[in-house]
C-alpha cells in the first residue's frame, strides 16, 4: 500500500512552472514487483559512486524493506517514453524545531544515458509537491562532496548546502557494540 497523499502523475506532454515541457516524463509510485528495478538503479548508482562493493541488499530485501507492511518508505519509479530511466526513494522523518514532518530523500539516480532530459528535476518537482502536500517543513537530501554535477544541478534549483551539519553514521557492528553497553 502506498502513501495516502493524492498527487497527479507527470505524463506526456506535462507542462510544469516555467512554461516546461517535459515530453514522455512519467513519474509513479512504485510497485512490489519493482523491487528488481529498484536495485539495478541502487547498483548503477553505487558504481556511479565508486561503492558497489557495499550494496549488501536483495531484491528480497527490497521487497521487504519498502513493501512490506511495517515500511516507512516509499519509492517512486521514472520512465521516458516508457522505459524506466530512474527513481527516487524517501521517507518523512521529524524537525522538533518546526513542529513539523520533513521529506528526507535517501536516493535520487537518473541512469547517464537519459540524463538531461528533465526526469531529475521531475522527480524532484514530484517530491516538493509531495511535501507541500503532506505540510512538511523541509525538504532534504545529501550529496557527496565531489559530485559537482549534482551540487550544481540541486544549487540551479534553489537548495542550499548546510555546511554546518556534519554527518554522523553507526553501521553493522558499531550498533551492535552502542546497544551492548
Amino acid at each position: 500500500m502506498g502513501p495516502d497523499y493524492a498527487d497527479p502523475w507527470y505524463s506526456s506532454g506535462t507542462e510544469l512552472s516555467g512554461g516546461i515541457v517535459l515530453s514522455g516524463i512519467e513519474i509513479r509510485e512504485a510497485v512490489i514487483a519493482d523491487a528488481e528495478l529498484i536495485l539495478g538503479f541502487v547498483t548503477e548508482l553505487a558504481r556511479y559512486e565508486k561503492a558497489e562493493h557495499e550494496v549488501r541488499a536483495s531484491v528480497n530485501d527490497i521487497r521487504e524493506s519498502i513493501f512490506g507492511p511495517d515500511s516507512t518508505t516509499h519509492a517512486l519509479i521514472c520512465s521516458n517514453e516508457g522505459t524506466a530511466v530512474g527513481f527516487a526513494v524517501y521517507f518523512f522523518n521529524y524537525s522538533t524545531w518546526l513542529g513539523k514532518n520533513g521529506l528526507y530523500l535517501e536516493d535520487l539516480y537518473v541512469s547517464p544515458e537519459h540524463r538531461n532530459a528533465g526526469a531529475g528535476k521531475a522527480l524532484l518537482i514530484h517530491l516538493a509537491r509531495i511535501a507541500l502536500t503532506k505540510n512538511c517543513g523541509r525538504f532534504e537530501w545529501s550529496v557527496l562532496d565531489w559530485n559537482e554535477p549534482a551540487i550544481n544541478f540541486y544549487q540551479s534549483l534553489g537548495a542550499n548546502a548546510q555546511e554546518e551539519w556534519v554527518a554522523y553514521r553507526l553501521q553493522g557492528e558499531e550498533i551492535e557494540a552502542l546497544a551492548r553497553s
